[in-house]
């Protein structure tokens, strides 16, 4: 790859969103071009998977129909949005991307080797070099959707949002058990943090995983202090 690929993991209310922002104000300070994507989604057709997915259009199809789908989207948005982004030197940062899967449906009983088997059909050799897992206790994450719930025009919670305590307790355990095993690409964060130190951290992560081309650590202590 030319470009970079950076993907950001968490249960619900880890606040991936606005790190996302600040990661990349601080890239494009640095002269970077930076493309930020989403899953499901980030394409045309990936997008109209994704209102199927979240509003729970799909959940009689069970929850390997899901996974299937998922792939189904992953797919077009690797062709059409991160591979091309990649191949023009980007940096592409993508709120959730194939962890989640394995993590969601995965949770929900779905073969582990199958969901290999739909990865490596949907994301054709693109895989992160880093992934940020911003983990939060599930209260604290539950906490900040119901208060986003109330100011925004979502609706309420979507169709895994609205699950139940203990399921949103195993996929966070879940994460955490993926970052363990594959610690050479995870760098987990603690998001029960202020908005300023998660976002410390971030950069800290980010620099020691690209340090040609992000420079010092002075440099990201001048960042952090403007994303204040």
């Amino acid at each position: 790859m030319a470009g970079h690929f950076i993907t950001f993991e968490g249960g619900e209310g880890a606040g991936k969103s606005t790190q996302i922002a600040r990661l990349k104000a601080f890239l494009e300070s640095q002269g970077q071009t930076v493309i930020v994507t989403r899953e499901p989604g980030g394409s045309p057709g990936a997008e109209k998977i994704r209102a199927m997915l979240l509003s729970g259009g799909a959940k009689d199809l069970g929850p390997s129909g899901e996974a299937m789908l998922f792939a189904a989207a992953r797919a077009d948005h690797v062709d059409k949005t991160i591979k091309p982004a990649l191949d023009r030197g980007d940096w592409v940062l993508c709120d959730r991307y194939a962890d989640s899967t394995r993590v969601y449906q995965g949770e929900a009983g779905v073969d582990p080797d199958y969901l290999d088997l739909l990865e490596t059909a949907a994301v054709a050799g693109i895989r992160p070099e880093l992934t940020l897992l911003i983990d939060v206790p599930v209260e604290i994450g539950l906490g900040r959707v119901a208060v986003r719930s109330k100011t925004d025009d979502s609706g309420g919670p979507d169709r895994f949002e609205g699950e139940a305590l203990a399921v949103h307790e195993r996929r966070r355990q879940l994460f955490l058990s993926l970052a363990r095993k594959e610690a050479y690409r995870f760098s987990v964060i603690d998001g029960a943090g202020t908005l300023d130190q998660v976002t410390e951290d971030i950069l800290k992560a980010v620099q020691r995983a690209f340090p040609e081309e992000l420079g010092s650590q002075s440099n990201l202590a001048e960042a952090s202090e403007g994303n204040s």
